[in-house]
């Protein structure tokens, strides 16, 4: 079984952000919808996709996680660098609030 969650980047910071099952974009991805790939991870797409968020955030995807417990985690180096933060700068994004 493969999970996957939506993310995409904010339009008014560009901090990545991640699609939640109140269908509200987070900064976390413990707050994402987490799918099966396929059939729920293209309506998830969709959903995410659609106009009004489009006016909040650009170019919606999905991304491959497994899970740790109940919390997503993303299975690619670069979707873990992204809900991580900067890596060059660690008092900038979002670890420096941690």
């Amino acid at each position: 079984m493969s999970l996957q969650v939506v993310t995409a980047n904010r339009l008014d910071d560009g901090l990545a952000v991640f699609y939640g099952e109140d269908g509200q974009w987070h900064n976390t991805i413990n707050n994402a919808a987490i799918v099966e790939k396929g059939n729920e991870g293209d309506n998830l797409l969709a959903s995410a996709s659609d106009d009004a968020n489009q006016l909040v955030v650009v170019g919606p995807y999905l991304i491959d996680v497994e899970k740790e417990g109940s919390a997503p985690v993303a299975l690619r180096y670069r979707e873990m660098i992204r809900t991580k933060g900067p890596s060059v700068r660690p008092d900038l994004g979002y670890q420096a609030d941690k």
